[in-house]
């Protein structure tokens, strides 16, 4: 059966003293390894939301320029010949 309320909330009240306790002692992680995959881990998420921005400013600055409505024209509107050797 599920574990009762009262026992959630006295394993929650154990896991927030522990985590207190190890910031209050200044030991958050356990070992170097604990380090470099937090380390690993805010890298990712930053490269991640970097490229999320990247992407809303690409979309509010540079999709209503008259630059390019130009470029969207000239892809409708190619130049040059067809090569009709390519043609069965």
């Amino acid at each position: 059966m599920a574990p009762s309320a009262e026992d959630l909330g006295k394993e929650l009240e154990a896991t927030a003293q522990d985590v207190l306790g190890k910031l209050k002692s200044g030991q958050v992680f356990q070992s170097g390894w604990d380090t470099a995959a937090f380390v690993v881990f805010i890298t990712f998420i930053g490269t991640v939301l970097f490229l999320l921005l990247l992407v809303i400013i690409h979309c509010c600055c540079c999709c209503d320029s008259p630059r390019s409505q130009k470029v969207r024209a000239a892809k409708w509107n190619p130049k040059g010949v067809d090569n009709l050797a390519l043609e069965p």
